[in-house]
């Protein structure tokens, strides 16, 4: 177990150290990152205490700087690097009625090229993943013509590929349903799939764990994604009704397990499989850097409780037959307590055993709290 949980990495999001919150209301909270680099600060006490949080993604224009380069050192000199790029093609007037699949060339040309431009920023970061969520759909029948609007973001996507250099990748995300309510242009996997596939080796799927319908066996989407070697990276959150955007396990913590368990059995937490793990999340009522703390721990600990299912007995059980007794052995894993083994397992990496506790008596919260006043704290946008 020790030597696969050496070698797992969860990337967090720049935007998980901002304010958040619904449709309704965005809260402001004491200490909340103001820029950037207070965000990458915020994520490398993450990574301080956990042990299992060395990147940190980037969302543009969100995170804009001038000089990526400097932003690239800050990062390194707190203990993290720079990982993921995100696109946004969903916060601008032109992209109303689309990004990549609108009809107007002009616009869509307008989003291709803010992809290239995170493509540019990636080769200043170093980083390797850009990632695609698009809120492109409609909300009506007839609003749009669904074959032609697929033709488009084919095009649209090859024309970004094109760019996309041998080092690099392009992971595109699915989305049920929200902001368009009708019809989403990349509603699941098989249509990013699709995409993907038809543009090279070197485009992958993205799946958020909260973007699917209610009752989606996500765990078989995992599996058959790393079968046809396309599941390039995973959104880590928790859902109770949609995209809740809630603490990865909060919802459902044997469907973490379940996820985590295909995720060993497909082989993606191979050091060379090239699945990157990234916490995906808004916290809305809890305070963020905690909050990112419990998400890493979260899928920690259902990793480590997925490592203990004697593969080997469920193997016999299955080719046997046997219903209950396969399933008594998910069970009897699922049910163990790791906590303790993994408390002395970051003893012996010179990581606090308990980081939540850790964080609370660091301090930390207390110093950014006095220090950042003034100024406006990051949100969604910003």
């Amino acid at each position: 177990m020790n030597a696969v949980l050496d070698h797992l990495a969860i990337e967090l999001p720049s935007w998980a150290f901002g304010n958040s919150g619904t449709r309704f209301k965005v809260f402001g909270t004491p200490g909340t990152a103001r820029t950037v680099q207070e965000k990458i600060a915020d994520a490398a006490m993450v990574h301080r205490v956990t042990g299992l949080a060395p990147t940190v993604a980037l969302h543009i224009p969100w995170d804009t700087v001038d000089d990526y380069a400097a932003l690239s050192a800050y990062a390194q000199d707190h203990g993290v690097t720079l990982g993921t790029v995100n696109s946004n093609t969903f916060q601008d007037d032109d992209y109303k009625f689309g990004s990549l699949t609108h009809t107007d060339k002009a616009v869509r040309q307008k989003a291709i090229d803010h992809h290239l431009h995170c493509i540019e920023v990636m080769n200043q970061t170093g980083s390797r993943d850009l990632k695609v969520w698009l809120a492109d759909g409609t909300n009506y029948p007839g609003q749009g013509d669904i074959r032609g609007r697929q033709d488009r973001l084919a095009d649209s996507l090859a024309a970004i590929y094109q760019h996309i250099g041998p080092n690099q990748r392009m992971v595109l995300e699915y989305k049920f349903f929200e902001p368009a309510m009708y019809m989403t242009d990349v509603p699941d996997w098989g249509t990013s799939y699709a995409h993907v596939t038809a543009l090279g080796e070197r485009a992958m799927v993205c799946l958020d764990t909260g973007h699917h319908a209610p009752g989606t066996n996500i765990e078989f989407i995992v599996a058959q994604l790393l079968r046809l070697g396309r599941l390039g990276s995973f959104d880590f959150n928790s859902r109770f009704y949609a995209d809740d955007d809630l603490i990865v396990g909060a919802a459902d913590p044997f469907q973490l397990f379940r996820i985590m368990f295909e995720v060993i059995r497909g082989g993606g937490l191979d050091p060379k499989s090239g699945v990157a793990l990234m916490l995906d999340q808004c916290h809305n009522v809890e305070a963020k850097i905690p909050g990112q703390i419990r998400s890493v721990l979260n899928v920690l600990e259902m990793t480590a409780r997925a490592l203990l299912v004697d593969t080997d007995a469920l193997t016999a059980a299955q080719e046997a037959s046997d219903v209950l007794g396969a399933n008594a052995i998910l069970m009897d894993a699922f049910y163990t307590d790791v906590r303790p083994q993994l408390a002395q397992w970051r003893s012996e990496r010179g990581l606090p055993a308990d980081p939540m506790t850790a964080f609370a008596e660091s301090g930390y919260q207390e110093t950014i709290n006095a220090d950042r006043v003034g100024g406006t704290q990051s949100s969604w946008g910003a």
